[in-house]
């Protein structure tokens, strides 16, 4: 069997969310051939997805045009849409040559609407997995553009071709499909090394270590004057190239990412899919970002808050880098985790959606 994944290189949590899903169906079928569509770095999808797989370097879809991780450049993002949707059939008619050439059994869109069009015209059977989809965010923002109308209706028609569209545990509602199927979540479950990782950075067991993790989209808090000696120890990426006492770069530690999720005493970052869910599923706290006006980030909270696993952290803390009294408060919470069940759930529709041709999947 030969798997297309489309995946929308908006940040990483696209990608976290397939690369479980991916695991679980290879597992099922050792043999499976996969084949990845994004412009991800191919280094972050290989830490993710076991075994391995062919990779095609281009985007299919933006999602949303960032100016980092917590603002959208909303008229760039209602231009890029605007200009996509201009000549949209031959975006669709190329996508579909694509497709054909590839020759995949199914494709898996997260959630690139453009790859879903594309498998129907080329007849090729798909299914989308995602907590959001671009039309509804697309509606959230630009309702009142002149193109909107134009443009959702080639989203959303796009959406209710696949076969199913897979909603892991917590998702937008995406009351406009008729074709959605709830499922538990999505998530990649680490190992706590926390004893190892102290001894190895050589702090004293009652420092609190917290993951610094704003996301894909390139973001970067001015950590070097962040106050030192708040009995906190920051493990941030490389590229920040951060010099402060109180900082190691995550890659030095030489565990994966979900593992230093398992072994930090909280996570810093916004509310996205895969930290949120990550965090639960490990039990780790998260010290959240608010992201005003993004319109998944109710039900991503109220879950997070069901969990007892939410810190708000506002937006002057970035600045002043006090964190003492919300890392305590972190600490104290006893997060309900739940497991990561959704990613098998996928694999077992998947295989359904993959193997039944014409005839769908029975929902």
């Amino acid at each position: 069997m030969h798997l297309l994944a489309a995946i929308t290189p908006h940040g990483f949590g696209h990608a976290a969310q397939v690369s479980p899903v991916i695991n679980a169906l290879r597992r099922r079928l050792p043999a499976l051939r996969v084949t990845i569509l994004t412009s991800l770095p191919e280094a972050f999808l290989r830490g993710r997805i076991q075994g391995d797989f062919k990779l095609i370097a281009e985007a299919p879809d933006f999602g949303l045009v960032m100016n980092s991780a917590l603002d959208i450049d909303l008229e760039a993002s209602a231009a890029a849409y605007a200009a996509l949707h201009r000549n949209w059939q031959q975006r669709v008619d190329a996508e579909a040559c694509r497709l054909e050439s590839l020759e995949p059994d199914l494709v898996l869109a997260d959630v690139p609407y453009l790859t879903l069009a594309a498998a129907r015209q080329a007849a090729i059977p798909a299914a989308a997995l995602c907590s959001l989809n671009w039309a509804d965010i697309y509606r959230h923002y630009f309702a009142n553009r002149k193109e909107a109308r134009k443009v959702l209706g080639c989203m959303e028609s796009a959406y209710r071709s696949a076969r199913v569209f897979l909603c892991p545990e917590p998702s937008m509602p995406m009351s406009f499909l008729d074709n959605r199927l709830s499922i538990g979540p999505v998530a990649a479950q680490g190992r706590c090394r926390r004893d190892d990782l102290m001894r190895q950075l050589g702090l004293d067991p009652g420092q609190s270590l917290v993951l610094v993790a704003p996301g894909g989209v390139e973001t970067r808090f001015a950590l070097e004057n962040w106050p030192v000696d708040q009995g906190i120890h920051w493990l941030v990426s490389e590229r920040w190239q951060v010099r402060h006492p109180n900082v190691t770069p995550l890659e030095k530690t030489g565990l994966g990412f979900t593992d230093l999720v398992a072994s930090c005493d909280a996570v810093l970052g916004k509310c996205g899919y895969g930290t949120v869910s990550e965090c639960v599923v490990n039990a780790t706290p998260l010290l959240y970002i608010p992201r005003p006006g993004w319109p998944e980030e109710h039900v991503l909270l109220q879950w997070l808050e069901t969990h007892n696993a939410a810190v708000a952290v506002e937006p002057i803390r970035l600045v002043s880098g006090e964190f003492t009294d919300l890392v305590v408060r972190a600490r104290s919470l006893l997060v309900k985790a739940c497991g990561a069940t959704g990613a098998s759930q996928a694999a077992d529709y998947l295989l359904v959606v993959g193997h039944a041709g014409d005839r769908g999947v029975t929902q």
